[in-house]
């Protein structure tokens, strides 16, 4: 992709602040971070997203996701972390190259999880029925 922000941080066209690199993979930390040393983990490759990723590269990948994660929460002495990755328009994917989210967390950092809703009564099942469907 000619046009791909990371696919251009691969190539060295764009500056970036690389925490490991290997022959099929990249990380950098994000330059709008939810924390300060928020990491980025993605394919060299180029491939959309998650759903996209070939079997022995996600694999890889997520070895490779856990390497860095502990490495960001032992680099900025987290108390935690989380590991994302937004896949799709609707779930906030800004760019479309395969990207896993590390976050690290801080038990002071103001940050919450995820609103809940609830299920109605029977609402549960018919929405399991309709994923099953699909497996």
């Amino acid at each position: 992709m000619t046009d791909c922000i990371f696919c251009k941080i691969i190539k060295g066209e764009i500056p970036c602040s690389k925490i490991y690199e290997d022959d099929k993979a990249f990380a950098f930390l994000d330059i709008a971070p939810v924390n300060k040393g928020h990491a980025l983990v993605i394919p060299k490759e180029h491939h959309e997203t998650f759903e996209d990723l070939p079997d022995d590269l996600l694999e890889y990948l997520t070895k490779l996701v856990r390497k860095v994660s502990k490495s960001v929460k032992q680099g900025v002495n987290a108390d935690g972390y989380n590991i994302g990755m937004n896949i799709g328009k609707a779930a906030g994917q800004l760019v479309f190259h395969a990207h896993w989210h590390i976050i690290p967390r801080f038990n002071d950092d103001g940050l919450k999880t995820w609103p809940q809703k609830e299920y109605k009564e029977g609402e549960m099942d018919k929405f399991k029925e309709q994923i099953v469907k699909f497996l």
